[in-house]
């Protein structure tokens, strides 16, 4: 779990960017093109643009399922048959994700951020091209910038998450989670005060860079969660983005689009507060410490604690005679931790 932050966020950040692509590909390539075979027919030039990416979709799917494995070990029905892998109640690990009261919190600050790209992939083109009078083409060349920062911003949010629990504990991840969206919303209230087209890129730059970092920062945080069922408990915050894509999304059809910045802004500002209140058994809250108990051993020289998914080997031995003390040697911070 030392690298979770950059692993996550490096190849979920890579396929965000294909939000970026498809607003190249859709408004700059497919569009043009066929406005040209349609005689100039916008609508149905765009409404044909729309089958290019829904059959590389279908094309995509087909070869997920046929040529690629179900995890890193291999097939479950391979695993399964070799007694690799145990029987998983799915109504149970649903129960224990959806019952965890953080997984609602962070599903919340995800919809603040994954919700907010969505609803930018959405609106940035057509922002672009009412409030700066820009053709649909170049709305949608500057439009896509948002999604080129996924190039490297989810990535870096996930390896910050990760250097921060290396040195404060799951304190330093919540830290850094709430760092990264109240810089997201502060951003999203500038860009929508944004009056010249020079400011607004570069504020949509830097909007976009802290929206991708929250993205990252979150799931270095999913993992901890309830290691045991972090297949739910992922499944459900993932869909916290697009909980916040709707909801955001009816913001910018009932209000002005300044407005409805605005407002998202607010929300998001709000969101960054919860870190407070996520408390993850066995880890450091935000504003307090926490011990984790372990069971102490006899008479060995090193031994293996277990913790949820952790395992490390310990070599300290304080006592012989007696029940032996053995020092947890975490990934996490000396700190946020005390010698049984």
């Amino acid at each position: 779990k030392e690298w979770v932050g950059t692993a996550n966020a490096t190849v979920a950040g890579w396929g965000n960017l294909g939000g970026a692509v498809t607003q190249v590909l859709m408004g700059s390539i497919l569009f043009p093109l066929f406005k040209g075979i349609y005689d100039g027919n916008a609508d149905k030039a765009w409404r044909t643009a729309c089958a290019v990416p829904a059959t590389m979709g279908l094309v995509t799917a087909f070869c997920v399922i046929k040529f690629t494995d179900d995890s890193p070990k291999g097939n479950f029905s391979k695993l399964k048959k070799q007694d690799q892998m145990g029987h998983v109640n799915v109504g149970e690990a649903y129960k224990k994700g959806i019952l965890n009261v953080n997984t609602w919190l962070v599903f919340i600050q995800y919809a603040c951020c994954f919700g907010v790209e969505i609803t930018m992939n959405n609106a940035a083109a057509l922002y672009f091209k009412e409030q700066f009078g820009l053709s649909t083409e170049t709305a949608a060349v500057v439009a896509s910038i948002f999604g080129w920062m996924n190039l490297f911003a989810r990535g870096l949010g996930g390896y910050v998450s990760d250097r921060c629990n290396r040195r404060w504990g799951m304190r330093g991840r919540l830290g850094w989670q709430s760092m990264v969206l109240l810089l997201e919303g502060l951003m999203v209230i500038a860009f929508a005060n944004s009056s010249k087209l020079a400011v607004a890129i570069v504020v949509l730059i830097l909007f976009s860079i802290f929206v991708q970092g929250a993205e990252g920062s979150s799931y270095g945080i999913v993992p901890y969660i309830n290691p045991k069922f972090k297949g739910s408990v992922s499944g459900i915050i993932g869909a916290g983005g697009n909980v916040g894509a709707v909801a955001f999304g009816f913001c910018f059809r009932q209000m002005t689009a300044k407005a409805a910045f605005m407002t998202m802004g607010f929300i998001i500002l709000s969101s960054s507060l919860l870190s407070i209140v996520v408390f993850i058994p066995g880890e450091s809250g935000l504003v307090w410490k926490t011990t984790v108990r372990t069971e102490p051993v006899k008479n060995v020289e090193s031994s293996t604690i277990q913790y949820g998914e952790h395992e490390k080997a310990s070599e300290s031995v304080v006592s012989r005679d007696s029940e032996t003390h053995v020092e947890l040697s975490d990934h996490e911070s000396n700190s946020d931790h005390e010698s049984l």
